[in-house]
């Protein structure tokens, strides 16, 4: 599997962006949310995912790792295939797409293009969950995406506290004092376990 690549952007489309690595030119399939993210920029990083086909090798690049998340989430959704999983990460960014699966917003889902009533459905039936769960863990979650948060959910699990409960205690003692360092943030969400 290639993780990622790090190289000059050689040409830039949005859909596909050309990729130099020492010498060696990749040929990377992106969504118009990464597109948009890469078009000022020379060179940079993309998180990167290899489809091996029958018929093709197919690398998906992602500017952030939130987004490639998603899309090996929604290709894992029976009936949704690359294509689709990157056309929804170009009409929505990773944390409206999981916003709207963990609320159950199929009207939403439905104004993407190739994404009918049934596939919108089994989307939320079968991710909801998982994205529910993972916005705890992850950053796909706009809340859980700041390194302020982070850090002191590393170091309240490190303690041993579930993550849910710690999650929980940073939202709520953030809520209350938005302007904290991550030290006082740790003390007051201990205090309020």
């Amino acid at each position: 599997m290639i993780a990622y690549l790090k190289g000059d952007f050689v040409h830039k489309t949005p859909a596909v962006v050309q990729v130099e690595v020492n010498g060696l030119g990749y040929e990377v399939q992106i969504s118009l949310n990464t597109y948009s993210r890469i078009s000022p920029l020379e060179k940079g990083v993309l998180h990167t995912c290899l489809l091996i086909r029958e018929d093709a090798h197919l690398l998906y690049g992602f500017f952030d790792l939130a987004e490639k998340e998603m899309f090996l989430q929604l290709i894992g959704v029976s009936g949704i295939g690359a294509s689709t999983a990157r056309v929804m990460l170009s009409y929505m960014k990773p944390e409206e797409l999981a916003n709207a699966i963990v609320q159950g917003d199929t009207r939403s889902l439905e104004g993407i293009k190739g994404i009918g009533k049934k596939t919108a459905e089994r989307m939320v039936l079968e991710l909801r969950d998982k994205l529910a769960k993972q916005s705890l863990e992850s950053n796909i979650s706009p809340l859980k995406n700041n390194t302020l948060h982070q850090d002191a959910l590393n170091a309240l699990t490190a303690l041993g506290i579930s993550r849910p409960a710690a999650g929980q205690a940073i939202e709520k003692t953030l809520a209350a004092n938005p302007n904290l360092s991550v030290e006082e943030l740790i003390k007051m969400a201990l205090r309020t376990l």
